[in-house]
Order: C-alpha cells, then sequence, then structure tokens
C-alpha cells in the first residue's frame, strides 16, 4: 500500500474516531490500528527512496550514454577528418566538413544531457514533495493523536 494510501486511512481513522464531549477535540481511536499503519508506513518509506536511487542511476546512465555517444561521434568525425585530409585536392572541404560534425556532434551532446539532467531533476523534484507530503501528513497525524501525558490529565 501507497503512503499516500496510509495517510488517507489514517485520515478516515480520525474522521470516523468517536470525539470526548468537553475534551478539545480529543478523540478516541484504536491505538493498534495507528501503530500499524505507521509501521506500514515506515516499511513503504524505503521503498520510495529506493525509487529515488533509481531515477539518479537511470539520470547517470543515460549522462554516460550520451558522453559515450559524443565521444563516438567526435571519434567518427576525427576519422572522416584524416580521410579527407589525405584527399590533397578536399583539403579545405574536409576541414571545413569535419569542424561542423565536431560542432553539431558537441550541440548533440550538450542537448542530451541537458535533457537527462532536466528529467532527472523534475522526476528527483516530485520524489522530493511526495516525500514531504507524506512527512507532513505523518506529522499532522501524529500530533493529533492524545500523547500519554494528555491521557494522565484526563
Amino acid at each position: 500500500m501507497s503512503i499516500e494510501n496510509l495517510i488517507s486511512e489514517m485520515e478516515d481513522m480520525l474522521e470516523n474516531s468517536w470525539g470526548l464531549p468537553m475534551s478539545g477535540g480529543r478523540v478516541v481511536l484504536n491505538s493498534k490500528n495507528i501503530r500499524q499503519i505507521l509501521e506500514d508506513i515506515r516499511l513503504a518509506l524505503p521503498q520510495e527512496i529506493v525509487q529515488g536511487q533509481k531515477i539518479i542511476n537511470d539520470r547517470n546512465r543515460i549522462i554516460e550514454s550520451a558522453k559515450a555517444e559524443a565521444e563516438t561521434m567526435i571519434k567518427l568525425s576525427e576519422e572522416k577528418i584524416k580521410v579527407m585530409v589525405s584527399q590533397s585536392e578536399i583539403v579545405k572541404a574536409a576541414e571545413a566538413t569535419a569542424e561542423g560534425i565536431i560542432n553539431d556532434a558537441k550541440a548533440k551532446a550538450q542537448e542530451i544531457k541537458k535533457s537527462a539532467s532536466e528529467y532527472a531533476g523534475e522526476m528527483m523534484k516530485k520524489i522530493d514533495e511526495s516525500v514531504t507530503q507524506g512527512l507532513v501528513e505523518i506529522r499532522k497525524a501524529r500530533h493529533a493523536l492524545p500523547t500519554a501525558h494528555d491521557q494522565a490529565e484526563e
């Protein structure tokens, strides 16, 4: 069960709980159920962290792939340059073409790197927001629960 579903379940429990008269909004809850939901949340959090790590790894893999592709394109360009240079009648045309190919390869590599970084950044932002929201909801639920000190006063 996802963290969001578990938090929703906890909210439902709070909404459907029995309110204590003249207690300042305190309610009666089944602590066993609350503890089980909190344990389920604790177990689900590492999965979302693992998912975030997979996204980081994917981003790194994409960047490395882009670098390798760019290097291959540059090497191919350099090889084409050498072949063209060896043909004396088209030396100047070969230099211009090679320069264009290298610039295109570098521009494409930069574009691929930028896209991969943006994608990974967006995914990390979404995971960060999800985990942050989950923690906020857990803290709200925890603060809404009566503490042992509050129960002793009653």
